[in-house]
């Protein structure tokens, strides 16, 4: 079994999101997502578990993202969270390496 962990600093909200992302089988993940956040707590609710081939070959049209946009409206569209949760589950089916992503920003 392959599992993952990723912590999500959102950014201004403040939230942190701990994301498990769980595949047995190098292609079937599972998650278990722990955050204060409303909207992530709703995507956890409703995310099944997701063929990850499927998910890569269906980019933002997978069930990954559907839910994300059932989920994440208005100012939490541009969210980290989901883009958290798509490369863990690449990760844990090995599918990407567990390389760190960073952002940050600059007001000029």
């Amino acid at each position: 079994m392959s599992t993952v962990r990723a912590t999500i600093s959102a950014g201004v909200c403040g939230f942190v999101t701990e994301v498990l992302a769980q595949c047995e089988d190098s292609q079937h993940v599972s998650f278990e997502i722990a955050t204060p956040c409303e909207k992530v707590q709703k995507l956890a609710e409703i995310l099944p578990t997701v063929d990850a081939f499927d998910e890569i070959g269906s980019g933002f049209n997978g069930q990954v993202m559907t839910a994300v946009r059932e989920c994440f409206q208005g100012c939490c569209s541009g969210c980290a969270v989901p883009v958290g949760v798509f490369k863990a589950m690449q990760v844990a089916a090995k599918l990407a390496l567990p390389q760190d992503v960073t952002m940050s920003f600059e007001r000029l």
